[in-house]
């Protein structure tokens, strides 16, 4: 008689799975459209070129989704334009972003490495605590710290500075990378992968920590140092906060293309008919981070599975 009902129960258990699959999928990919509509919105508004009856071009916010024409002129109009007295002012936010992005990654990924084999390969007393400390701390939103940053940062003259506005890019990159090593919890996971041998065995050999660290350990860590390069380089890349309080609203000069794309529609002087413009910039910023993480997903996989194996 078991053996009758058999058939049946595996039938109902495939047909089950089979409708719980479809739902699932379904949700997926309903969220997915809604998810993706925005980004889809912003693309098509950087390459709408329309005009009224009149000549003049149309950068507002319009009702229909499709725009009419199609042109590269906000792409033009962004890169040559003047925003808050500074020509060719996107340029020159980009730059400042390239530049403080590309130092605070390798100040970063090189913290974080550090203390990560410390926290996995070094044995010390106060090694339990500092983990749970670290662990605890990285609960917290990092703004939370923002009104003490910017307060250190004054009172050493690194931001806030009338005579030298260029050191709130120095200390922007303080503010990013100082407390880095604090989250050295995935690159730990990774390192405690690597055997114990092979970090013996050197030490044996008469090897220091730091040339363990850098000939054996950072050799088999390519994709931990690659996955933590690019989170190090994508925060500042697209940070908004500390950015804004940091630079402030008077250096536009030294403004990073988040700050100065938001002060496009919402800063002091705001204009709506540079709402194109701006989804012009959105796109042109969206572009390294999205090919860097088409290049580099391999790694970025790897880094992170690997990290998440032990805590």
């Amino acid at each position: 008689m078991s053996n009758i009902l058999q058939p049946k129960k595996v039938k109902s258990q495939s047909r089950n799975r089979r409708i719980s699959l479809g739902v699932t999928y379904a949700i997926l990919g309903v969220m997915s459209i809604i998810w993706l509509i925005p980004l889809i919105w912003i693309v098509l508004s950087a390459f709408r070129c329309e005009y009224q009856p009149d000549g003049t071009f149309i950068g507002t916010v319009t009702s229909n989704f499709f725009p009419r024409q199609f042109g590269l002129e906000n792409f033009t109009k962004l890169f040559s334009g003047t925003y808050y007295g500074v020509d060719n002012a996107f340029l020159k936010w980009m730059l400042n972003t390239l530049i403080i992005a590309v130092i605070d990654c390798l100040i970063s990924t090189f913290l974080v490495l550090s203390v990560a084999y410390c926290m996995s390969k070094l044995k010390f007393r106060l090694r339990k605590p500092f983990m749970n400390m670290a662990m605890i701390i990285g609960l917290f939103p990092g703004f939370m710290s923002m009104i003490a940053i910017y307060f250190l940062l004054k009172s050493i003259g690194l931001t806030g500075n009338p005579q030298h506005p260029e050191y709130s890019v120095i200390g922007l990159v303080l503010a990013y990378s100082a407390g880095a090593g604090l989250g050295f919890q995935i690159a730990k996971g990774f390192f405690d992968v690597i055997p114990n041998a092979l970090v013996e065995s050197a030490k044996l050999d008469g090897c220091t920590n730091f040339k363990i660290f850098r000939r054996i350990i950072l050799p088999l860590a390519k994709p931990i140092i690659i996955y933590q390069a690019l989170m190090s380089f994508t925060g500042p890349w697209m940070d908004f906060i500390f950015a804004k309080v940091i630079i402030g609203a008077d250096n536009a000069r030294f403004w990073t293309v988040s700050v100065g794309l938001y002060s496009m529609l919402f800063g002091t002087h705001p204009d709506t008919n540079l709402f194109t413009q701006f989804a012009a910039g959105c796109v042109i910023v969206a572009i390294p981070i999205v090919t860097l993480f088409m290049f580099l997903q391999k790694y970025y996989v790897e880094g992170v599975t690997a990290g998440a194996v032990k805590g």
